[in-house]
């Protein structure tokens, strides 16, 4: 009798059986799959910024490792590296920004300053600064190119940008009239070493002695793009910061870097340096706007870093320096050796 109701009711018993399935289903306790060991590390460190801090940390700890693996693999000694292999066997696949990505998170919103293209910057938490009473920016090389600049200038409540670049005499036309009064520039250079004296032309200052003469004891965003003499001014710049353990005194560096006529080892050992002063990057893109008018050299050789400070307790990595209170920075550059 029960057999000859599923035959002749087909439709009605599939229901029925859905019906049952799904009751059953619905009654069985949820038990969360258990995540494995080796995807623990991956999962979001939590809402607070220490946790996210921490997470970063750990992320940049393992590229550590992998570039190690990477140089012995194509080395296996850094001086066995080229900065671009030659196009010929065995074709290494690599280019020497391979073994420098950006690999560490920025804990907040990373947004692109200024003019798409050649000029504008990436920025790790502009939020941070921008009711900041006491914000300090530094930029060096305008070439008469403001996009940048204006844009942290609209985007912030107090913020005032000191400009550097011997070859032009002004910031560019992009900054409004209205937000000029926040602008200071000087057609300084920029170098490792002071050269001002009454002979010296275009007039070489280091940040340090820049820092003093405006009263500055930190800076919240600092922008480099000085070609090529970054080399020697933060080498110049972080060495003492390396030898005394001191935090370095800015929050954030966006840099171009230039890698004319520079060796592997050179390069290797010049940002192991900025690592060790506390500097990880959080964003690069390579500048094909050159390398597209340099076709015949062939060679990758501008690239934009943004590097995040992870000493010391500024404003990006730390919540203790948002009081509103507008006091300096307690960071001072430590004495030369």
């Amino acid at each position: 009798m029960a057999a000859g109701v599923w035959q002749r009711h087909p439709r009605y018993s599939v229901l029925v059986l859905v019906a049952i399935l799904t009751t059953v289903y619905l009654l069985v306790p949820y038990q969360p799959a258990e995540i494995p060991a080796n995807f623990k590390s991956i999962v979001t460190g939590g809402a607070d910024l220490e946790g996210r801090i921490k997470q970063s940390h750990e992320i940049y700890d393992r590229l550590l490792d992998a570039r190690k693996g990477l140089i012995k693999k194509f080395g296996p000694n850094p001086s066995d590296i080229a900065l671009f292999p030659p196009d010929k066997a065995p074709w290494p696949p690599y280019t020497v920004w391979d073994f420098f990505p950006a690999a560490f998170n920025c804990p907040h919103e990373i947004e692109r300053l200024g003019a798409l293209g050649d000029g504008g910057k990436w920025v790790c938490g502009l939020s941070r600064v921008q009711d900041k009473p006491d914000c300090v920016v530094y930029s060096f090389g305008i070439n008469y190119e403001s996009s940048f600049e204006a844009e942290i200038l609209k985007n912030t409540q107090n913020c005032e940008i000191w400009g550097y670049d011997f070859s032009v005499k002004s910031f560019g036309p992009e900054i409004p009239a209205s937000l000029v009064h926040r602008t200071h520039f000087k057609a300084f250079g920029l170098g490792g070493e002071d050269k001002h004296g009454p002979n010296d032309d275009p007039p070489m200052y280091t940040i340090e002695s820049l820092m003093r003469m405006n009263g500055h004891t930190h800076i919240d965003i600092l922008k480099i793009d000085i070609e090529g003499f970054e080399f020697a001014t933060l080498t110049t710049l972080l060495k003492p910061y390396v030898n005394s353990g001191a935090p370095l005194p800015f929050g954030q560096l966006q840099l171009e870097i230039h890698i004319w006529e520079k060796t592997f080892p050179q390069y290797l050992a010049w940002w192991e340096m900025l690592e060790s002063a506390g500097l990880r990057p959080f964003w690069t893109e390579p500048n094909l706007v050159y390398q597209n008018y340099n076709k015949k050299k062939g060679t990758a050789d501008l690239a934009e870093y943004s590097f995040l400070n992870v000493k010391g307790d500024n404003i990006f990595i730390t919540d203790s320096r948002r009081s509103g209170s507008g006091d300096r920075h307690p960071h001072h550059p430590p004495a030369r050796d």
